[in-house]
């Protein structure tokens, strides 16, 4: 599993624009579109990521609750076209059995995830109303084959700071799961 690097997005920096595709409608969707009035939580995520699919449920809960508060939530899949699993109808199937709440976008170039300093999925980014980066961190202690229930803590706690008015968590936990896949076109090579 990676964790997030010290050179990633720094909190307070404002939130770099895209305009990726909707993996379900083709639809391009640029950042503006997803924010919510109090916020957005911008996920990287990954179809085949076992740290994905075990929070899945909870993610998609803690967003449908949040989104009723004015956190606007979207996905990218950095990890889109490496592997037939990662492919875009691939994408576009597992938003609908995962029943997101939220757009799930196809970074292809994976120019958006460089942008931001996301190194693996899931891959959490919090902003504030304004589009300045509150949180970035890790959504729970819960990983695979561990005995920790999944409950969204670290992210839930953030979220409810952010709407109080509170600072951001001043220990925040960086995200760990698998690697965004970066190919040698894109200037890096490896994962």
């Amino acid at each position: 599993m990676k964790k997030t690097l010290p050179d990633a997005l720094p909190l307070g920096a404002e939130a770099p624009d895209f305009a990726l595709p909707d993996a379900t409608s083709g639809k391009v969707v640029r950042l503006a579109a997803c924010r919510g009035p109090a916020g957005l939580l911008l996920l990287f995520l990954c179809n085949r990521c076992p740290l994905v699919r075990l929070i899945r449920r909870e993610l998609a809960m803690l967003c449908r609750e949040y989104g009723a508060r004015g956190i606007g939530a979207v996905a990218i899949n950095a990890n889109s076209g490496t592997r037939p699993e990662e492919s875009r109808a691939a994408t576009s199937a597992v938003a609908a059995d995962w029943e997101l709440p939220f757009c799930y976008l196809y970074d292809a170039g994976r120019h958006t995830a460089r942008a931001y300093g996301a190194v693996c999925t899931p891959d959490i980014f919090l902003f504030d109303a304004s589009g300045r980066l509150f949180y970035h961190g890790a959504f729970d202690e819960a990983r695979p084959n561990r005995r920790i229930p999944v409950s969204g803590r670290l992210l839930r706690e953030a979220l409810k700071a952010l709407l109080a008015g509170s600072p951001p968590p001043p220990d925040q936990k960086p995200s760990v799961g698998c690697p965004i896949t970066w190919q040698a076109e894109n200037g890096i090579a490896g994962s």
